[in-house]
C-alpha cells in the first residue's frame, strides 16, 4: 500500500524524521505493512486498556528532596550550553516541498 504525500508530510512533522529519498519512503511503507498485521487480531468484545498495569494498585512515593544545588556539575555533561541551559538540536528539519516528494513517491 502506497503512502500519500499528505500522510508523509504529516508523519515527517510529527516524528521530525526526513523521508526525503525513496529508501526512506520504502522503509516507512514496510513499517506500515508490518503494523497492518495487527488488523488480523480479533479484538471483538475486548475493552481498550489505559495501561498494562491497570489491574494493580500503584502507590506514589513521597517526593522528598535529598540533594540539589548541582547545576554546575550537571552542565559539565552538556556538549553545548548557553548561560545555565542545555542547548538541544533544532526541532524542525528543513523538509522538501510536497511537489518534490511526490516525484519519488510515484517511483516507489
Amino acid at each position: 500500500e502506497k503512502v500519500s504525500v499528505e500522510v508523509l508530510d504529516r508523519l515527517e512533522h510529527l516524528a521530525l524524521v526526513d523521508f526525503r529519498d525513496a529508501e526512506g519512503v520504502e522503509r516507512l511503507q514496510k513499517a506500515v505493512q508490518f503494523a497492518d498485521q495487527l488488523h488480523e487480531v480479533n479484538t471483538d468484545g475486548i475493552e481498550p486498556m489505559d495501561s498494562v498495569l491497570e489491574d494493580r494498585c500503584l502507590y506514589l512515593r513521597e517526593d522528598d528532596v535529598t540533594e540539589g544545588n548541582c547545576t554546575k556539575e550537571l552542565l559539565e555533561n552538556a556538549r553545548e550550553k548557553v548561560e545555565e541551559y542545555f542547548v538541544a538540536p533544532p526541532g524542525n528539519i528543513p523538509l522538501p516541498k510536497l511537489e518534490e516528494r511526490d516525484t519519488f513517491l510515484q517511483g516507489s
